[in-house]
């Protein structure tokens, strides 16, 4: 096991929690005819476990015929479902565990057992990770954990276990403990209120209360058939759906390779994906990071928390307005210029010349590759400073249009307001603010040189001096072909420079 605490080791706190059994989970219920369930038939037994006599091992004995769902209460505030459960009782005393199985029929019956405990066990509350998320017996308020949202820890997490870990949330191949496939970068989900999910841990009743601005998220796959929640709107393989939070128990288990944190009731650390039970691959005083094993979709999900107070913004970099000017020829086969694709083809990149007669002999060119995304582009953002518009305000470039593209075909488009459903042999320049995020088209200004002759190098200038008084452009897009609709080409470009 890595060495992921900051001290100590892990002893079994709490109640184990299985899944509920069915028919064909356990052979030992025949199938048979659905029968009804009476108290005579309900027994367990009970036995100390080997790690401490006040953790009680709870195994379901009654002799049924057919499926049923065992549903413990454990007498300590925790519940477990399944034919074995296991609780902990760190203080002396009398505790009522009660089972109650419930059959297909509709049927149910319960038993119950008071259990003496003999003397305090303390050292069940007072590992390192219970007091790592509890903040321990001397601190009765506990301590709230939130999403790291701004992404100031994922990098102590990936560093301290090895392991893909890049975002707050995010997902890989099942048992990778990765995110491989997807991660959140920072304040990704702000139009969410996932960032409004408090979880406060304390350590006495071993209390989980947990406060929402009345949404929760989950999984399309699992949130309503194993979570049971009311989805009222979905986005892709994502979930919406009423969940107000509540105050709920919690419980930690050493079985397994990695402490398992198991919450009680419909409770869920934010993002539900089928489970209540989360393995603690990284835990200090500050910070947390948690793995789901999606067992519907075969996923890993990753989560990365924070204390409260610890989460927040980075101050934002000031730019101010500089002239660098910008060339890039592609002869040296390597990018001098910082270009970012996005939603390009795999033929994008630096290519030999398809055409080298005047005016462009170079042997080196870009091949842009325009796929049938809606918004294919090459994009150049600058640093840490803005483009002084007053002093550098022009942008020049070779182009080359090939005419084996298809230009009458009209393709598919993001939405009614697309009037241009054809790939046209044009080419876009826009001036935007990155800081504006995917918002940054809105305050653009755009140049587009259109009906370009095809089949030879053109020279194109885009002249933006009559926007030399905007301060905040910091990024340059070069989109080939017109936007917004599917159709997809092949053009070419060389000799670019930004200078005065």
């Amino acid at each position: 096991m890595r060495n992921i605490f900051k001290q100590g080791f892990w002893v079994l706190l709490s109640a184990l929690m299985f899944a509920a059994c069915s028919p064909q989970e356990d052979d030992k219920y025949s199938l048979g005819e659905l029968g009804t369930v009476t108290s005579d038939i309900v027994s367990f037994s009970q036995a100390p476990s080997p790690t401490s006599n006040n953790v009680i091992i709870f195994t379901n004995t009654s002799k049924v015929n057919s499926p049923v769902t065992a549903v413990w209460d454990l007498g300590n505030g925790s519940t477990a479902k399944g034919n074995k459960a296991t609780g902990s009782y760190p203080m002396k005393g009398d505790y009522t565990v009660t089972l109650t199985l419930y059959a297909a029929d509709g049927s149910s019956a319960s038993r119950s057992e008071v259990i003496h405990i003999e003397e305090d066990d303390f050292g069940l509350i007072s590992t390192p990770a219970y007091v790592n998320l509890t903040g321990g017996i001397d601190n009765p308020n506990g301590k709230t954990w939130v999403f790291d949202q701004y992404n100031n820890y994922v990098k102590e997490v990936a560093e301290a276990t090895g392991f893909d870990i890049k975002g707050h949330m995010g997902l890989g191949d099942r048992n990778s403990y990765s995110q491989e496939w997807w991660h959140a970068p920072p304040n990704e989900k702000k139009d969410w209120k996932l960032y409004d999910f408090r979880f406060t841990f304390i350590q006495d009743g071993a209390r989980l209360i947990i406060e929402t601005a009345g949404e929760g998220y989950g999984r399309k796959a699992s949130a309503a058939t194993i979570g049971g929640f009311n989805v009222t709107g979905s986005s892709g393989d994502d979930v919406f759906f009423p969940y107000e939070g509540g105050s709920y128990t919690f419980s930690i288990d050493e079985s397994g390779q990695y402490p398992v944190l198991t919450l009680s009731g419909n409770a869920f650390m934010g993002y539900y994906c089928g489970t209540q039970d989360y393995e603690i691959i990284y835990q200090t005083d500050k910070v947390m990071a948690l793995r789901v094993d999606n067992q519907v979709e075969k996923q890993d999900w990753i989560f990365v928390y924070c204390l409260e107070e610890l989460n927040i913004a980075e101050p934002p970099i000031v730019k101010e307005p500089k002239a660098k000017p910008l060339f890039e020829d592609f002869e040296s086969g390597k990018l001098t210029v910082n270009f970012v694709t996005q939603d390009m083809g795999p033929l994008s990149g630096i290519v030999d010349n398809p055409a080298p007669i005047p005016i462009n002999t170079s042997n080196k060119v870009y091949r842009y590759q325009k796929t049938t995304a809606f918004y294919s582009n090459l994009s150049f953002t600058a640093p840490d400073y803005k483009f002084d518009l007053t002093r550098q305000n022009k942008i020049r470039l070779k182009v080359y249009i090939p005419s084996y593209n298809d230009y009458e075909t009209e393709n598919a488009v993001a939405g009614d307001w697309i009037t241009e459903k054809r790939l046209r042999p044009q080419l876009a320049i826009k001036l935007q603010n990155s800081d504006m995020g995917d918002n940054a088209w809105q305050t653009q200004t755009e140049i587009i040189k259109r009906d370009l002759t095809m089949d030879r190098w053109l020279e194109l200038e885009f002249d933006f001096s009559s926007v030399s008084d905007q301060q905040d452009y910091d990024k340059i897009v070069i989109q080939f072909g017109g936007e917004g609709h599917a159709g997809p080409g092949i053009f070419f470009f060389d000799d670019f420079t930004f200078c005065e």
